[in-house]
């Protein structure tokens, strides 16, 4: 199946990135009875980095998931190894949606794919958003997301047919490694500090602690949350692998300590909300529920600051060279200074 179209060029009624007509072709030979058509779809606001899509038929609806378009980095936007791990947790204590196909052939939609339920819930990602629950009920969401992070780093990947899903020795360099690459793809300008924080990882890498399925971006706006508030569904999981579960720790406090570091919305802001749990508190409900020692996390916190840098600066490239699709990203090259400050912080504590 080919189409001389560039896959950005959809017909009309096609959300950006997304053919409609191939995907329900798709659907009616992969899922018969999924979704009957014709098909309309939408895209679910929010995202970063991979695309998601809200498809219907006016009577069910499911969400697809592809590539963001001009993606550089093709292993972090592996479609097949997103819903691999989705499909392997759904029989945990980690609530996932319910996968129905994946897609492995790019000239589908123009790009590999997965297909998965649409579960109901809020994904909370702005302060606004949680400030009218009280104080009460937010402490009680910020708990249950880390709760929900302890469930999943006790998931034995073994037991889930996830044994070979990554390679856990050598983890942290690895880490430091390919963020660097990553950097280096996605390098458009001057970033003060970026290198001699990667510099001061490299040569500070400490021994792996145990080893769990580890989620990679690990936030409360990847959770779907329920109006009872509970967790629904656990999203986003294109950096799942196995590896250092204190990685997930590190960079969801680096999430919470984010919009401290600066006065605009670089991803979320909901740790500024009344109730929302700390950073020292989050280490000890994560400690106590899982038993690991969080006694020094300084090398996980510089290689999150590091991290979440690289992520950011590699959407601000693509947005500079308009391959991103939807709004809310012209100020996301505002954070990438004051996240290397912090790591560069962080590991000169060690």
């Amino acid at each position: 199946m080919t189409d001389a179209r560039p896959e950005g060029l959809a017909q009309q009624g096609d959300p950006p990135g997304l053919r409609l007509d191939r995907l329900q072709s798709f659907l009616d030979r992969e899922v018969p009875g999924l979704l009957d058509g014709p098909l309309t779809g939408r895209v679910v606001a929010g995202g970063k980095s991979n695309l998601t899509y809200e498809v219907g038929d006016g009577t069910s609806t499911v969400i697809v998931r592809r590539p963001p378009l001009g993606h550089v980095l093709a292993t972090a936007h592996d479609m097949v190894r997103e819903h691999r791990v989705i499909t392997a947790l759904r029989d945990t204590a980690v609530p996932v949606p319910t996968t129905y196909a994946v897609c492995d052939d790019p000239d589908v939609i123009g790009a590999p794919f997965y297909v998965m339920e649409r579960v109901a819930g809020t994904p909370y990602r702005f302060e606004a958003q949680l400030r009218p629950l009280g104080a009460e009920r937010v402490r009680a969401i910020s708990e249950r997301m880390v709760d929900t992070l302890v469930a999943l780093h006790g998931v034995d990947p073994e037991s889930v047919g996830l044994a070979g899903f990554g390679r856990p020795e050598g983890f942290l360099e690895r880490q430091v490694r390919r963020w660097k690459q990553q950097l280096d793809a996605s390098r458009s300008r001057e970033l003060p500090g970026i290198d001699e924080l990667h510099e001061r990882l490299a040569d500070s890498v400490p021994a792996q602690s145990d080893m769990t399925i580890v989620h990679g971006d690990f936030r409360l706006d990847n959770l779907l949350v329920t109006v009872d508030d509970e967790v629904s569904a656990v999203l986003d999981w294109e950096m799942a692998t196995l590896g250092d579960p204190l990685t997930d720790v590190a960079l969801l406090e680096a999430y919470q300590r984010l919009p401290l570091l600066m006065d605009s919305v670089a991803v979320s802001d909901v740790s500024r909300a009344p109730g929302f749990i700390s950073g020292p508190e989050l280490r000890q409900r994560y400690a106590a529920g899982s038993g690991r020692d969080l006694g020094s996390l300084s090398f996980h916190l510089g290689l999150a600051y590091f991290k979440l840098a690289v992520i950011l600066e590699g959407i601000h490239y693509r947005y500079t060279r308009g391959q991103t699709v939807g709004s809310g990203f012209a100020g996301i090259g505002e954070a990438t200074v004051p996240l290397v400050r912090a790591g560069l912080a962080a590991v000169k504590e060690s």
